[in-house]
């Protein structure tokens, strides 16, 4: 009888306050698979809804409605940043968090942590003690990274831009312990599913207008239905295709509006990356994962909002790199549609600087980084 190694076991830290965290550890255990199929087990544990403690067991919850205050989400995002300030938090909160912590690490014992939540990093390190498995932490805010997300412990930092790895190395960070690989993505969205014509088709979109995709990340943020009418109004030749999200109040608001231009309209979906594929261009929010995606789709991008403070450095890293404006009203967001409507060629240099910025190997890289550090 030949007795099986035991695989190592990857536990893998999140939260869904927003959908970027459990997309972003979704898709590194897609990678993970692909890369080195059947030669490790994985667990996913959200922070929040699986051990917080009433009422912060809600966060997730909370957190549409919380963003719904983007000033005052703004400014308490300014005022807890900072390396001191976020070394004062993790002491201050240490006696409320320590008992979540150490459940966490009691429960889930595991040969390597993964962490793709700020507040799963300091805590769970010290909760861990000396005597640890390797820890990771995968940085899933592009640009504008909190201090929490940054703890001298950790075995490796892997961030999304140079701009991120600047901001660890000014919060204490050694130089060699930080890397860049990109934002982490399904594999889905780098591997398209035919040609823009043939996944029209699939989708039942016209193959001969401009097709507009509108997002507002997973949950429907921002002002997405307001921004829709007036690119429907605005008298230009286009179709288009509005993701409300687990929206479900602004999904029917959609369906009962009455459009004069070919208009699709979707919940939560999972044709999203054949959708950005077949559309050309994309308005929506400045969430790091959405940029991310339509940068790999060689997508044009029209920022229409931000969360203030978390979301800044997207928008500027963005526009910067002339991967997309930002257009904050909806008469900025019909005046850039127009232009590129009627001048293709300014449209296609967005295009190009999609294709240069993007790092579709981000999710296989941080695989990698992963598994050297189980010993593959």
């Amino acid at each position: 009888m030949v007795i099986e190694p035991k695989k190592p076991h990857i536990l893998f830290l999140f939260s869904d306050t927003g959908g970027g965290h459990r997309s972003a550890t979704e898709a590194l255990i897609e990678a993970l698979e692909l890369e080195y199929p059947n030669q490790f087990t994985y667990e996913k544990v959200d922070i929040f809804k699986d051990y917080a403690p009433r009422p912060l067991n809600r966060m997730p919850d909370w957190y549409p409605y919380m963003v719904l205050a983007p000033d005052l989400w703004g400014a308490s995002f300014k005022i807890t940043d900072g390396r001191a300030r976020a070394r004062a938090i993790t002491a201050t909160m240490w006696p409320v968090a320590a008992r979540t912590a150490r459940n966490i690490i009691r429960n889930h014992p595991c040969d390597l942590v993964v962490s793709v939540h700020p507040l799963a990093v300091s805590w769970i390190l010290k909760a861990l003690g000396k005597n640890r498995p390797p820890f990771i932490t995968v940085v899933t805010d592009m640009v504008t990274t909190h201090a929490l997300w940054f703890d001298r412990r950790s075995d490796i930092i892997l961030v999304p831009t140079e701009a991120a790895r600047k901001k660890a190395i000014q919060n204490g960070m050694e130089n060699n312990a930080v890397k860049v690989v990109g934002q982490p993505i399904a594999r889905k969205y780098c591997a398209p599913s035919g040609s823009k014509a043939e996944l029209r088709e699939k989708l039942g979109w016209p193959r001969d207008k401009f097709m507009v995709l509108m997002v507002g990340g997973g949950d429907g943020m921002g002002p997405l239905g307001q921004t829709a009418r007036a690119v429907a109004d605005s008298g230009l030749d286009i179709g288009l295709c509005i993701v409300a999200g687990r929206n479900e109040r602004l999904k029917r608001s959609l369906e009962d509006h009455t459009w004069n231009i070919p208009t699709y309209i979707y919940g939560f979906t999972k044709e999203l990356p054949d959708m950005m594929r077949a559309a050309d261009v994309l308005i929506t929010k400045a969430g790091p994962g959405t940029i991310a995606e339509a940068m790999t789709a060689s997508l044009p991008i029209i920022l229409y909002a931000k969360l203030p403070g978390q979301e800044d450095g997207n928008v500027t890293f963005t526009v910067e790199e002339g991967a997309g404006v930002w257009a904050p009203t909806a008469k900025k967001v019909v005046n850039t549609l127009q232009q590129w409507v009627e001048h293709p060629e300014i449209r296609e240099t967005f295009v190009a600087a999609c294709k240069r910025v993007a790092k579709p190997n981000s999710s296989i890289d941080i695989a990698r980084e992963i598994a050297k550090k189980l010993g593959r």
